[in-house]
């Protein structure tokens, strides 16, 4: 018999098993698989997965009863950043200046929302700075809570053009901590008014907290898978501060910009939600995190924003964070921590539990005793968890729906989380004002009546700013009472070609403007010559080089529009390069110029002229000039500029205390103005 028959009959003589007919052995270790994976998830995520079956089982892990302590510390915490906040970034320091002018153009969310006479500003100021404290207190908790809430919003809904992240996270936290129970543990609502309640809080206490934090880095994370911010276009130079001095040592300044500032700052922000969950990861989170919001501090002006991150962090860690740590150093305490709190008692005496871990053998399976002490209040509660986690997951995209608030980038900045994804470098705004009945032409600074410039990349604040101003000019000169308002926006986005972001033919007083419609009289994003992004980066380093005084603009335009320039007469040698396309010089008392691409053509300063495209495609073309004012610039002016590098860092933090004393006394002096120069406050407190 040949050796292949042999192997087909040893092939046919051995038994086959059908999929469904495996060994018994096998069964059972793919069901240990199983049961391992599941108790490791359970025991990463903490709590068992059948809590998740049905509303009565998740209803039961929301109000799981678990230590307050943690909570309350970071409500003490949140309290005192909100204080601050209040004082220096709602503007209470300000106050006179960001409310009392009657005439300032305004960009509330809801046109009915205006703001009130600035003494009742200053007297909502107040209350809220009073609502924080009692926030950190936790006396009348619920009452301060509101009392900074309401305000808070409202100045927010105020002005769209002071809209950010932070500011946005701040609101969302009032919320959280206001419908918590942040006051059950180490509060003065405890000790003074004898307020009976145990020191615990329900889960769904922590979890929404532990939710919008985790939502604030994972979204900012997403909104930087992104071509601009992962190729280093979005935050470009900012290797040149001395927090990335350090780095420097061994990367050039373009690699720390790249693979420090963009690469890492995106692998931070997707992974740091994940890491700073579990047990495992969260000391590495807190390491990295803590050091990212520091230098974030440093690199920009964004108010109390690191530290509220960083006072926010320990919610993730155990619930009885506190109590450990105080255990620890309870005999340097000179007050006994015992009168803060009031231990949990525990019924038929059970022992004490975590929230975070339960007996293996315990069952998060609902029984028919707890079925019955889950009423609609607690279902309606979760309900509302379920609610809000997927509204904040809808927010950051939801630009499909409000299409009206879209540019070149999508939505209102703030509640997208696309932190530092995009930088905007305005070049030049013209606002031309037309008399109809009289057929001329005015010309308003843009700066009159704002104090903002981002209204100026944004359809809905354009529309309101042109309103704004035809109020304004009724009041100044009624005789323009049949007026159209042009608006000329030149800005970059993310190192791209300066162009022109609106129609500047369109009438902003008949525009058509909705919010859930695309607008008409945006023009497009250049994006096809996002290429000449390195081209432009390589040009700049070379007019740089030809003296430490020159310097370059690029600009791109559209096919039959044309660009008015006034050159200043501190700008010598002024030069116009075209790069792509071809245009037409048109200047006062010359002849008109042909330049196509490649040739130059030198251009006279102190004098308004025209650079008309008349090429198919857009034009790109560039400005090179030697700037006169940086030449007289005194010696000792450069070298502050230079030493500004090398400040110590306890000097830079001293001056951070003495800024915000200077804040917290304007606040006590405008109060003071405020309570001797107007009776209307007295009338406020008589009522």
């Amino acid at each position: 018999m040949s050796l292949r028959k042999r192997k087909q009959i040893n092939h046919q003589q051995q038994p086959q098993h059908h999929p469904e007919q495996q060994p018994e052995h096998h069964k059972l270790a793919l069901k240990d698989i199983i049961i391992n994976n599941k108790c490791w998830i359970e025991d990463s995520l903490g709590f068992k997965l059948d809590s998740l079956t049905s509303l009565e089982n998740f209803t039961s892990l929301l109000y799981k009863e678990c230590d307050g302590s943690s909570l309350a510390a970071v409500r003490m915490m949140f309290g005192i950043v909100m204080l601050i906040d209040i004082v220096e970034e709602r503007g209470f320091s300000n106050a006179e200046k960001l409310w009392g002018d009657p005439n300032e153009c305004r960009f509330p969310m809801f046109n009915f929302l205006q703001p009130l006479p600035v003494q009742w500003m200053c007297l909502l100021y107040t209350i809220m700075c009073v609502g924080a404290i009692g926030i950190s207190l936790g006396l009348y908790f619920r009452q301060c809570c509101l009392a900074v809430l309401i305000p808070y919003w409202y100045i927010f809904l105020l002005n769209k053009t002071a809209w950010n992240n932070h500011s946005y996270l701040y609101g969302l936290l009032l919320i959280l901590i206001t419908i918590s129970n942040a006051n059950n543990c180490w509060s003065l609502d405890k000790l003074i008014r004898k307020i009976k309640t145990e020191s615990t809080v329900p889960l769904w206490n922590y979890t929404l907290i532990r939710f919008q934090i985790f939502a604030l880095y994972f979204f900012a994370g997403l909104k930087k898978i992104d071509g601009d911010w992962l190729h280093g276009y979005s935050m470009r130079t900012l290797s040149k501060h001395w927090v990335f001095n350090p780095f420097k040592l061994i990367l050039s300044g373009d690699q720390v910009d790249l693979w420090i500032v963009h690469i890492t700052g995106f692998l931070l922000d997707f992974t740091a939600g994940f890491l700073i969950f579990f047990d495992s990861t969260r000391f590495i989170a807190f390491f990295f995190l803590t050091m990212f919001h520091l230098m974030n501090s440093r690199l920009f002006h964004i108010g109390m924003f690191p530290y509220m991150c960083m006072v926010t962090m320990p919610i993730f860690c155990r619930m009885d964070w506190p109590k450990q740590l105080f255990s620890q150093v309870k005999y340097f305490l000179l007050i006994p921590l015992n009168i803060f709190y009031v231990p949990v008692q525990y019924k038929n005496n059970e022992e004490k539990r975590s929230c975070e871990k339960e007996p293996e053998e315990k069952s998060d399976m609902v029984s028919d005793e707890q079925k019955k002490s889950i009423g609609w209040k607690k279902k309606l509660t979760c309900v509302f968890v379920l609610f809000y986690v997927g509204l904040q997951c809808f927010l950051p995209y939801s630009h499909f729906v409000t299409k009206g608030y879209n540019n070149w980038t999508n939505g209102l900045y703030g509640y997208s989380w696309d932190m530092m994804v995009h930088t905007w470098d305005r070049n030049r705004v013209n606002v031309k004002i037309v008399d109809m009945s009289k057929n001329k032409e005015y010309f308003l600074n843009h700066e009159v009546w704002v104090t903002s410039e981002r209204w100026t990349t944004h359809a809905d604040m354009v529309i309101q700013f042109a309103h704004c101003i035809k109020d304004n000019m009724k009041k100044q000169k009624p005789s323009l009472n049949n007026i159209s308002i042009n608006i000329d926006v030149w800005c970059s986005l993310n190192g791209r070609f300066q162009q022109r972001m609106f129609d500047p033919k369109v009438n902003l007083l008949t525009a058509p403007w909705s919010p859930f419609k695309p607008v008409d009289w945006l023009m497009p994003l250049l994006s096809d010559l996002n290429h000449w992004r390195t081209k432009m980066s390589h040009l700049q380093e070379e007019v740089w080089s030809w003296s430490d005084y020159t310097d370059v603009l690029f600009y791109a335009d559209f096919p039959g529009l044309y660009l008015e320039n006034y050159i200043k007469k501190d700008l010598q040698n002024v030069s116009l390069t075209v790069l792509d396309g071809s245009v037409i010089l048109e200047t006062p008392g010359k002849s008109n110029k042909t330049i196509i691409s490649g040739q130059s053509e030198s251009v006279q300063s102190d004098i308004f002229h025209r650079v008309y495209t008349v090429s198919s495609t857009p034009s790109c073309y560039m400005y090179s000039f030697i700037n006169k004012t940086v030449t007289q610039v005194p010696t000792f002016e450069k070298q502050n500029v230079v030493i500004q590098d090398s400040v110590k860092l306890s000097d830079i933090l001293l001056n951070d205390v003495k800024n915000r004393w200077t804040n917290f006394q304007k606040v006590i002096y405008l109060m003071k103005k405020i309570i001797a120069n107007n009776s209307l406050f007295f009338n406020c407190i008589k009522m």
